[in-house]
């Protein structure tokens, strides 16, 4: 199986998926720790996957996504953004609005906290 069928079955096969560096329990850089955070202090049941274990996945994220960046958070198959992106979303609203749309599950007052904390 190819690196982007790989990709394609994550990506298709769960809800919420973030390719990262690291893992949602130990991150391995500022940016996957930002976005795993917000969604681990949210409550969202989401897949990781650590993109340093595996450079053709590495570099196969980025070619599905036509993104440069990692880490990457894809919702119901769609790719949703990186850091920058879940940031601006979650101080929006955005993100909320997203995950009901979706049908993901997610804690509205740990989301609310997160706002409160950061205006």
């Amino acid at each position: 199986m190819s690196a982007q069928d790989k990709i394609e079955q994550t990506v298709k096969g769960n809800d919420v998926v973030l390719f990262m560096k690291g893992t949602k329990e130990i991150p391995q850089c500022g940016f996957s720790s930002r976005v795993a955070g917000v969604l681990n202090f949210m409550g969202v049941d989401y897949s990781d996957v650590n993109v340093l274990s595996d450079e053709t996945i590495r570099q196969g994220i980025k070619d599905y996504s036509d993104w440069p960046t990692i880490p990457q958070l894809y919702v119901k198959g769609e790719f949703v953004g990186g850091c920058d992106i879940i940031t601006e979303m979650m101080l929006s609203g955005e993100l909320d609005q997203l995950f009901e749309q979706q049908g993901v599950s997610f804690n509205k007052d740990a989301a609310d906290q997160i706002r409160a904390h950061n205006s």
